[in-house]
């Protein structure tokens, strides 16, 4: 069976630096032999938690929720490995992945554990400052790795760097193969 890696990104920009650099790691994903299949956020219909609950108890839905991202819920279970890639907005995620882990990281943590245990999980960030701490991105790559340790989800790795304009990020080749290499390692067996 063909390993099935999912990249979810968090930017409004689909052809920005954080979608470079999640590009770079899917043709990782596919040298390995395994499919990646990138999911756009922004624009997706998704609606903040509702703090129901609900979620931790029923057995046939992930999330009570009607929306675009419950729809999405089965993949992420499905899937093998999962990969986020996010711009740093205001000193952490973008508003868009910040509602995704919000909703699909609770839901998928149901009466049998969470769906995502054991299963790797890498981290993808551009952020507009030289510095990864006053650009905020460690407090973003903090929260990834609690988040990672508190479901019991292997950190496949982290690839993280500044890109000041759009398409900056393809000046930087050894951040681009950083990428690449998450990208193989998440596709791999």
């Amino acid at each position: 069976m063909t390993k099935q890696v999912i990249i979810v990104l968090g930017s409004p920009r689909k052809n920005g630096n954080c979608a470079i650099l999640a590009e770079q790691a899917a043709a990782g994903v596919r040298a390995c032999g395994a499919r990646a299949e990138t999911i756009y956020l922004h624009g997706l219909t998704m609606a903040p938690c509702n703090a129901c609950e609900s979620c931790q108890t029923a057995t046939e839905t992930d999330c009570m929720i009607d929306d675009e991202l419950t729809a999405l819920l089965p993949r992420l279970r499905q899937a093998d490995a999962l990969l986020i890639a996010s711009p740093v907005y205001w000193f952490t995620f973008s508003a868009q992945t910040k509602l995704f882990l919000d909703r699909a990281f609770f839901a998928l943590n149901g009466p049998q554990g969470h769906a995502l245990k054991g299963k790797p999980i890498g981290l993808i960030m551009a952020f507009g400052d030289a510095d990864p701490f006053t650009s905020g991105a460690v407090n973003a790559l903090h929260a990834f790795q609690d988040i990672c340790r508190f479901i019991e989800a292997p950190v496949a790795g982290m690839v993280y760097g500044s890109a000041f304009g759009a398409g900056d990020i393809q000046k930087q080749p050894d951040l681009l193969q950083e990428a690449y290499q998450l990208g193989r390692k998440l596709g791999s067996d």
